[in-house]
């Protein structure tokens, strides 16, 4: 096999596997897989249409992102909805982006801090018909964006990873949401920093992230109830 058609058939493997990866990853946050549930990945191969080599690939990929967790000897499983695990995301997200604020501060372009202005008067206070999924991805791009003005990658990848972790209990949490104080003190953010005032920034956004542990406890709670509940309940609620 010459060196064209090795690359061309990497290529091909490695869609493959970002393919599995994201179909999986996708079903891990939305707890499609029960809480502490072990997969089967002969039966994940067949419904994906794969062999196990990229299956186990992207298995992997997700279990060092903390999607999942392995066992040595019994295989991968659905991590357990944890309050305190989701506690210590909610730090490390609420450390990271006051970090990145700072250096946003010193680094946003003014034309960066205008679009995202921009971008909340498009989206507006009133949730509408909106969907607690879709209210849930316009906070996160909102966030993502803010700290893309920061200039460090870095800190974007993690936050995309803090933010796919949280993600279930954020969608259980957004119900509880007054939607026009949040857009208030996101509007709050973005004019501190368009005036370079980094501790009105930093003193808004920490209130802003910041979320009890008895707060996620009772949307955790919630969020089991969900998950165990009969398909036709379910669909009959959304």
């Amino acid at each position: 096999m010459n060196a064209l058609m090795m690359s061309n058939v990497e290529l091909v493997s490695d869609s493959i596997v970002d393919r599995v990866y994201e179909q999986l990853k996708a079903m891990a946050v939305s707890y499609e897989f029960k809480p502490g549930e072990r997969l089967n990945e002969g039966e994940l191969a067949k419904r994906l249409g794969v062999s196990r080599t990229p299956l186990r690939e992207a298995l992997n990929r997700l279990n060092t992102e903390g999607f999942l967790r392995f066992t040595p000897g019994k295989g991968f499983f659905c991590r357990e909805l944890d309050a305190h695990e989701i506690f210590d995301l909610y730090e490390l997200r609420k450390s990271i982006e006051v970090a990145s604020v700072r250096l946003a501060i010193k680094r946003a372009r003014d034309e960066d801090i205008d679009a995202l202005l921009k971008f909340l008067e498009a989206t507006g206070p009133d949730p509408g018909e909106r969907s607690s999924l879709e209210l849930v991805e316009l906070d996160e791009t909102f966030h993502e964006r803010l700290m893309a003005m920061s200039n460090n990658a870095e800190m974007l990848r993690v936050l995309r990873n803090v933010n796919a972790r949280i993600r279930f209990v954020r969608w259980i949490d957004m119900d509880r949401v007054n939607r026009s104080n949040t857009q208030a003190e996101h509007r709050a953010v973005v004019e501190g920093l368009k005036a370079r005032d980094e501790a009105a920034c930093v003193s808004v956004l920490e209130k802003h992230i910041d979320r009890r542990l008895d707060r996620i406890t009772a949307a955790i709670k919630e969020g089991y109830a969900q998950i165990y509940m009969p398909a036709t309940a379910r669909s009959a609620a959304n």
